[in-house]
């Protein structure tokens, strides 16, 4: 091959060779937990199941799902434990079967509701018998999956969705609260229904899916409902999470105060798979470039290696797209022998090019998926038997040095990497390649970094004040975040105005910003849109930017001739009659637009709500320009002699992201941004330009406004002072 793989060791001397059961820990000695810890914003979520059972009844699919062996077993833990950990493979039918057991055995009686959390709003299917028996899939990626796994259940139950079972995600909720019992929500959703009802008394059983995915809200719930658990007997708590976390999840929880195990009251239990090995391959030395090598690989073993189709683990939709392309040109350029068939997977993906990925190949066809982490956990994949693993993950991560939340490439886990190798272990022994060395694996850290960790904390303190935690650094963390990270989030909070000289929420600003599910800065531009005369315009904009793929990425250089403040403007006057014709002109994702539409909808419905009126500076940018400063002045940057941009806040340097509409204009002297990508340099996306007067007078308590000479004689009178 052309990067040079190390073989591995002969029989009974490859310790690395893993023993996979599915999601769960073989019993075997030298075997490898296989659920994936958090990577960020694509790839949490539940999963994408491959039903090859499509011509069964609904009864028949449900009694084949591996979990179905263990149901007695998890109703008696139910009724004797207070917390049941449960460790399974992915596609057991844990999210979908577990509920129903429960509803079954009347944990849903005088009115009690079961609760499903998910992770996300990324990743979901639900198996139709609508579709033809060569696709017995239905996958949408860019829908939320607690509305598609409801779905599911659903149909089994013989139900219409949002009677007997719902879902309640952000911006849609289906539920009838009189005849709902089964009830899939986002955990962010949890946590807001908290805020209404602190001991979620309408629930017998919470059931944390995918709780190892470790997100900001999950970890939330977790630390709230072990203060519920000390108040409410009788509720029921359901973890279903990573081997590698299933003991740190079960210690949590555990209250029992002595060494006697038959007084415990959390317990673990681990579903077992069917064992596929998967054999690991090594470079010898570290690779240039893992996109190059990647695509290197994927050729070469196409060449070598008999049938099988390969998933191939890049970082992000561009590292995607562009390997896809040139594995493309391969294929259209070859001729001979078995063909070769790239196709992408990622968030955002159009719904045609999804179902590509789940379609059988044709004859003498191999198929190769390349995707982004979202395929470690969120997808099961039919037919792969060869992986090729790049070693990288992109990740959110706050930095306390530079004030920066910003998307950053680093080395997987340990965790995520066998994770991955797991994917070619579904159905036939399999090989994964690995890009970087076998030392290298050892170093790697052996789980990821929860996101409480690494992120910006200051929608998780927002949140906590909202639900009367007074004294939010000494709340119990499933893992506690840095002190640092909780005071920064403490003191921007206090900068937006959502607190007080005494930590305490203001009225009304900071309970409404509690209220909204965006993050603060957000939020904080929604509530003082109306002061600007452009509310009109702003929720328009802020509902653009929750949904990621507004312009078609094909088509991203031509797209950017559309700025969202025009694209605003069309969809205000032209809301009842969206025209696809229009978009696609454009270079426009219609869907995402419309998508868009639907949140705007109910961002209106929350400033009703607060009698802030929709107002329209009728296609002046001006208003909107101070409207967006209002909220983001965190986040301003100045242009530096040398074409770079620098924060006003730690001097860090920055540039505009290449598919912004300015990158390729005349550099503006002053910007906000929205966030930061960081690849071999940090760049800013959604950038807005802002004249600097506009900081001071919008925020005189975060900025100084005067000349470098005035500025330093200020500092150094308050040094003097001090």
């Amino acid at each position: 091959m052309t990067s040079s793989f190390l073989q591995p060791r002969g029989p009974g001397e490859d310790r690395e060779t893993h023993t996979f059961r599915g999601g769960g820990r073989s019993r075997a000695a030298g075997s490898v937990n296989l659920e994936r810890q958090a990577e960020g914003s694509e790839g949490a979520g539940t999963v994408l199941s491959y039903n090859p059972h499509i011509n069964l009844t609904l009864t028949q699919q449900r009694q084949r799902l591996p979990i179905f062996k263990y149901r007695s077993q998890i109703m008696y833990l139910t009724e004797k434990y207070r917390t049941v950990v449960i460790i399974g493979e992915t596609g057991s039918g844990k999210t979908t079967q577990i509920p129903q057991y429960l509803h079954e055995a009347n944990w849903t009686g005088n009115g009690y509701v079961v609760g499903i959390t998910q992770p996300r709003r990324v990743a979901a299917t639900t198996v139709s018998p609508s579709l033809p028996t060569y696709l017995p899939l239905l996958v949408c990626l860019s829908v939320c999956v607690c509305r598609q796994v409801a779905s599911r259940v659903a149909d089994e139950r013989g139900a219409m969705l949002g009677r007997e079972v719902g879902y309640s995600i952000r911006f849609d909720s289906c539920c009838d609260p009189k005849q709902t019992r089964i009830k899939f929500l986002t955990d962010g959703m949890l946590v807001r229904e908290m805020m209404k009802d602190p001991l979620l008394k309408d629930y017998s059983v919470m059931i944390l899916d995918e709780a190892h995915e470790r997100t900001l809200h999950t970890d939330i719930i977790v630390g709230l409902l072990r203060k519920i658990m000390k108040k409410r007997d009788d509720l029921r708590l359901i973890v279903s999470s990573a081997t590698l976390d299933a003991e740190l999840f079960k210690n949590f929880f555990e209250t029992n105060p002595t060494r006697d195990s038959s007084r415990d009251t959390a317990v673990i239990l681990t579903v077992e798979g069917r064992v596929f090995s998967v054999q690991p391959r090594y470079v010898k030395r570290p690779v240039a470039n893992y996109v190059t090598s990647t695509v290197e690989t994927v050729l070469a073993l196409h060449r070598e290696e008999r049938n099988g189709d390969v998933l191939a683990f890049l970082t992000g939709q561009e590292e995607v797209d562009t390997a896809v392309a040139h594995l493309g040109e391969h294929a259209s350029r070859s001729n001979k022998g078995m063909q070769l068939m790239a196709v992408p997977l990622y968030g955002g993906l159009p719904y045609g090019d999804q179902l590509k990925v789940f379609q059988r190949a044709p004859p003498n066809t191999r198929k190769v998926v390349v995707a982004t982490n979202i395929a470690e956990t969120s997808v099961t994949l039919p037919g792969i038997v060869f992986v090729v693993d790049c070693g990288f993950v992109k990740l959110r991560t706050f930095s306390l040095t530079t004030y920066l939340e910003s998307l950053m490439v680093v080395p997987v886990s340990q965790s995520s990497a066998v994770q991955r190798a797991g994917r070619a272990g579904r159905v036939r022994t399999g090989k994964v390649f690995r890009l970087y060395t076998e030392d290298s694996y050892e170093k790697l850290e052996q789980t990821t970094v929860p996101e409480m960790q690494r992120s910006n904390l200051a929608p998780v303190i927002l949140q906590l004040k909202a639900l009367g935690v007074d004294n939010v650094l000494r709340f119990h963390f499933l893992s506690p975040p840095p002190a640092d990270s909780m005071l920064h989030a403490l003191e921007l909070l206090y900068a937006l105005g959502a607190l007080d000289d005494d930590c305490q929420l203001t009225q009304p600003l900071g309970h409404n910003m509690a209220e909204f599910p965006l993050p603060p800065m957000f939020a904080r531009m929604l509530l003082t849109s109306d002061t600007f005369g452009c509310s009109d315009e702003a929720v328009t904009i802020t509902a653009m930017l929750q949904v990621h793929h507004v312009f078609n990425q094909t088509s991203r250089q031509k797209a950017s001739a559309v700025s969202l403040f025009s694209i605003s403007h069309y969809f205000r006057v032209n809301q009842f009659n969206k025209d696809p014709r229009w978009c696609q002109q454009h270079f426009l994702n219609y869907k995402g637009l419309c998508h868009a539409v639907s949140i705007r909808e109910q961002l209106i419905k929350l400033l009703k709500r607060f009698k802030i009126p929709l107002t329209s500076c009728e296609g002046d940018p001006e208003p909107v320009q101070r409207c967006i400063v209002s909220g983001f002045f965190p986040n301003a940057a100045r242009l530096h002699y040398t074409g770079s941009y620098r924060t006003v806040r730690g001097d860090h340097t920055l540039l505009i992201h290449p598919s912004s509409i300015l990158h390729s204009e005349r550099s503006p002297p002053w910007v906000v941004f929205n966030e930061v990508i960081q690849t071999s340099k940090q760049y800013m996306r959604d950038v807005t330009v802002i004249k600097p007067g506009w900081l001071y007078e919008l925020a005189p308590h975060f900025y100084e406004y005067g000349t470098e000479r005035e500025l330093a004689e200020a500092k150094r009178r308050r040094t003097d002072a001090s």
